[in-house]
């Protein structure tokens, strides 16, 4: 029969719903606490505590001192009674631990262990929540609505409760109690009284994971979602990308008739979403990111500045589309890019490139295309004067924006290149001190500060930056002038940067110089003997080969053919051994080369055998017999441009010739 002990241990497992080896260590500290309060001992004794785990029997074992007469039972033990407990070796003055076990702890020591299992439990339970709920971090759940108190939310999850702040709940939702919702957490917190759970229902990150639950080929990976934007309970863009070919990714995310997407809109309370396919090309994907509208030209602009920034135009008649509601659809498109847009109607971008046919990078376009800015100019009159105009007009006007506009857009961009190589020029000349050196530690004005921080000039690095590129550089920022720059060179001339670590390399600079010349002595050195070497080992070769060359010429016979001289190998040029120091301090005079001599080798009286590239290569003449004349004619070999594979059969002139010659 199971003891009660062990019938409320598995009853509190049970009821929390935790792992036994937690309720187990926090009972065993539970005891040691109740039992020190029931005997009053220091909390210098050490003391422990051993569950049977079949009968849950706690055993109680106290450090004792072994003496032979007990004063204190709580503290002292008789050396007897040390030997009969498993201490046969024990002697005077030893401590030991003995079995302490009081035969009942009474009613306050079982309140004690109830007050302290019942804190270490709820401790357990707050850290399993907390492992669980960080684990669903950035995941849905599903929850119902508690209470609606003030500007919160309190959503019911189960074993606990989130909270739903009004920043992240959607204006055009209304909440009751006993509502089922899906809400995305957020975050998870770590309190003193349990996790505190941030749920979110206007997260763009929400919208992303009901795709990734209704569309399974955004779940297996087939298509992607590169970005979103969001305008909760009003509207979303959407752009995906198939990851495997011969999947349309925007089909796949719409569904059938619209059933997946339909789905999801209603989830969101009828909030409407646009799906657009992703394309690598800028232009094209801003153009698809201001669907439902048409774009007739993109133009790109990185200002070195004010960012990135695409100029797009559109029909007159597409304008407000383009736009969109309070400039709704041209928000979500910028969101969704991350390009700053700026949208202009084609007749008004027609009328600001005539403005701009003086420009530098336009004007000798603009002098041979008289024609197309005279039939401009009509078009423009027929809209000021509120005329219909036809297709054939906008395809003028649009021939003369993307013409002007894009000789301006690419030496704007040719500008902006040179800019941002200026800055990097500069760049390398600022010390790297002074990048950590706020603008504010230099003695200067608050209204130069302001001026310097508001141009996103925050560091002294950023300032001297700015005055190697030139003075222009500051005069160009609005509101600052000479008296502004003059303030900010006496700034930072009287600022002095820390040089403890710059003074530190100077001195080991002479050490590092002596051992590079040291180095270099002994590299030369070894560089000339070499050398030395080389030349010797040459000149000793060719005369061996020259002794050689006369004793085969007088033990074989001439032949008046002559072969050609096969080249002579060159030794390869030394190696430097010391590539890591760099460029050499002394300059040496480079070794004299020794002229090699030709080497003729003469042929013996055998017929060497040669093969037919060999036989192609050498000149003069072959005779051979005519089979047609029975006369004996000389056979010239082609020029290398004209080598085939076989002689060709002589031509007719130099046979005529020959046989005249020999009658």
């Amino acid at each position: 029969m199971k003891s009660e002990f062990m019938l409320a241990f598995n009853e509190i497992c049970e009821a929390r719903g935790l792992s036994k080896d937690v309720v187990i260590e926090a009972l065993k500290t539970a005891l040691v606490s109740a039992y020190r309060r029931n005997t009053n001992i220091s909390n210098t004794q050490e003391v422990i505590v051993e569950i049977d785990q079949r009968t849950g029997e706690p055993t109680i074992y106290a450090e004792k001192e072994v003496v032979d007469s007990v004063f204190t039972p709580e503290t002292e033990v008789l050396l007897s009674v040390a030997t009969r407990s498993g201490y046969p070796d024990a002697t005077i003055g030893d401590t030991v631990m003995m079995d302490s076990t009081p035969e009942n702890f009474g009613r306050i020591a079982a309140q004690t262990a109830k007050q302290v299992i019942l804190q270490r439990v709820r401790e357990a339970e707050r850290e399993k929540l907390y492992e669980d709920f960080s684990a669903r971090e950035g995941e849905i759940v599903n929850g119902t609505v508690q209470s609606v108190s003030g500007q919160n939310i309190t959503i019911g999850l189960g074993r606990t409760e989130a909270v739903l702040p009004r920043s992240q709940q959607v204006p055009s939702e209304r909440y009751r109690a006993h509502d089922k919702i899906r809400v995305y957490v957020l975050e998870v917190r770590r309190t003193n009284r349990g996790p505190q759970i941030i749920v979110s229902r206007n997260h763009r990150n929400l919208l992303r994971r009901l795709l990734e639950l209704e569309v399974p080929e955004i779940y297996n990976g087939q298509v992607d979602i590169k970005s979103i934007a969001r305008e909760a309970g009003a509207r979303s863009k959407v752009a995906v990308m198939a990851m495997q070919p011969g999947i349309d990714p925007v089909g796949a995310c719409v569904g059938m008739r619209g059933v997946r997407i339909q789905s999801i809109v209603r989830e969101l309370n009828e909030e409407k979403i646009d799906v657009i396919e992703w394309d690598p090309d800028q232009k094209t994907f801003i153009a698809k990111a201001l669907s439902p509208a048409r774009v007739s030209q993109v133009f790109l602009e990185d200002h070195p500045d004010e960012g990135m920034t695409a100029s797009v135009i559109v029909p007159d008649d597409l304008l407000s589309l383009a736009i969109g509601r309070e400039g709704q659809n041209a928000r979500l498109a910028a969101k969704l890019t991350g390009w700053r847009i700026d949208i202009k109607s084609l007749t008004e971008a027609a009328a600001e490139s005539l403005n701009n046919l003086d420009h530098q990078a336009v004007q000798s376009a603009a002098t041979i295309n008289e024609e197309l800015i005279g039939q401009v100019e009509l078009v423009l009159a027929k809209k000021s004067a509120n005329r219909p105009i036809t297709s054939e007009d906008f395809l003028v006007l649009n021939r003369l924006v993307s013409g002007v506009e894009g000789r301006i857009v690419a030496a704007r961009a040719v500008e902006y290149e040179r800019i941002n190589k200026a800055r990097l020029m500069a760049r390398k000349t600022v010390p790297a001190q002074a990048w950590e050196v706020s603008v504010s530690e230099l003695d200067m004005t608050p209204r130069v500060q302001n001026l310097l921080e508001e141009s996103n000039i925050s560091t002294l690095g950023d300032l001297m930056m700015y005055l190697e590129m030139g003075d222009d550089a500051l005069l160009d920022i609005n509101g600052f002038g000479t008296k502004a720059l003059d303030e900010v060179k006496e700034a930072i001339d009287s600022y002095e940067l820390p040089v403890e670590e710059i003074e530190a390399e100077v001195l080991e600079e002479p050490e590092l110089v002596e051992e590079t010349e040291e180095l270099l002595e002994e590299t030369i050195v070894e560089e000339l003997v070499e050398s030395e070497a080389v030349v010797e080992a040459e000149k000793e070769a060719e005369e061996d080969a020259e002794v050689d060359l006369v004793q085969e010429a007088e033990e074989i016979s001439l032949e008046p053919e002559e072969v050609e001289a096969e080249p002579v190998e060159e030794e390869p040029e030394l190696e430097s051994i010391i590539d890591d120091l760099g460029v050499s301090l002394i300059q040496l005079d480079k070794p004299k080369e020794v002229e090699k001599k030709r080497v003729v080798v003469v042929s013996p009286s055998t017929p060497i055998q040669q093969s037919e590239e060999e036989k192609t290569r050498r000149s003069g003449k072959r005779l051979i017999m005519d089979e047609e004349s029975g006369e004996v004619v000389t056979k010239r070999k082609r020029k290398g441009s004209r080598r085939r594979e076989k002689w060709e059969d002589f031509e007719d002139l130099e046979v005529d010739e020959l046989l005249d010659d020999n009658f």
